[in-house]
């Protein structure tokens, strides 16, 4: 059976829409399937949408979120409650294509373990967003050492490869890089980009920023790296800088006022203070991870054969 995820927030405008397309293809390729929706926290109607979708349809199961997680919690809190062989993960949205749940199948059916969905174009999108999001999967794939210029969450799972991801005990957890760290028998499917036919992108370009601070820092330790190159760079500055003011007081031509020491401090100064920040963060991470503190916690389930509200970690 085919289990596929499906991680909602504010998505009330699209859950029918996608619960009765991905059902009607699935159907067609005579799959066995289970559609898993996973409201995280939305603050319109999406949970309503997933109630109503579910007693139409009993291949479909709900989970509702006590308050917001994040899109990585929800990707998790779904592949903790798939039962199916294989597990997809797509948006609710409809941007990934649904067709593409066919080919992903057929190829797990030969024997592959993880099946990436490789975008071959990102669709319309304002030059704004899109030199961001350019930005953001350059720095990204640096951070993280995988190419992940085309990288998405759009992708199918053996269950051994779920069951991988699932026993990491990290809180912050980086999916889309992960699934690919996990290794096993891999390959991909390209696809494009839909258009949106409802409701609104949840990404700006500050969440971007947001994310991918928040997941170069889950699973790369290049940003502490930045700070000792950047250390060593101040150090053969000065030291260049110290040589130049000795051979000038040595000579009788000792620089006059303050304006030299003024910008060594601002300069050092300000990679000091930048240097600290990236450590705080680090130690803000070390700090939550400690804690202990579960992924999600569930309120609510409906469909599907598990019952009860849990916390999963």
């Amino acid at each position: 059976m085919l289990s596929v995820v499906l991680p909602a927030y504010n998505e009330e405008k699209m859950l029918a829409k996608a619960a009765e397309t991905i059902s009607g293809i699935l159907e067609d390729a005579a799959i066995s399937y289970e559609l898993i929706f996973v409201n995280d926290g939305s603050r319109d109607g999406t949970w309503q949408e997933i109630e109503k979708a579910a007693k139409k349809n009993r291949h479909i199961v709900g989970v509702h979120f006590s308050r917001n997680f994040g899109k990585e919690s929800a990707i998790f809190a779904g592949m903790a409650n798939a039962s199916g062989d294989c597990c997809a993960v797509m948006d609710c949205d409809l941007q990934h294509p649904p067709e593409t749940l066919v080919t992903m199948y057929r190829l797990w059916e030969q024997g592959y373990e993880v099946v990436e969905g490789v975008k071959r174009s990102r669709g319309k999108e304002s030059a704004l967003h899109r030199a961001s999001a350019g930005m953001f999967y350059r720095i990204i794939s640096r951070a993280v050492g995988f190419d992940m210029s085309r990288a998405s969450d759009f992708k199918l799972m053996d269950r051994k490869a779920v069951e991988a991801l699932l026993s990491m005990p990290e809180r912050n957890a980086f999916f889309r890089a992960l699934s690919s760290w996990v290794g096993f028998r891999s390959t991909s499917v390209e696809f494009d980009v839909q258009e949106r036919e409802a409701g609104e992108s949840k990404w700006s370009t500050w969440s971007l920023i947001k994310y991918a601070v928040t997941n170069i820092v889950s699973f790369s330790a290049v940003p502490m790296q930045l700070v000792t190159v950047a250390g060593v760079f101040v150090f053969f500055f000065a030291l260049v800088m110290g040589i130049q003011t000795l051979v000038k007081f040595f000579l009788g031509h000792a620089v006059e006022g303050f304006t030299t020491v003024i910008l060594l401090i601002l300069i050092i100064g300000s990679i000091i203070m930048i240097s600290l920040g990236i450590i705080g963060y680090y130690i803000s991470k070390i700090y939550e991870e400690v804690k202990g503190r579960p992924r999600y916690l569930i309120s609510k389930r409906i469909g599907g054969s598990h019952e009860g509200t849990e916390g999963m970690d």
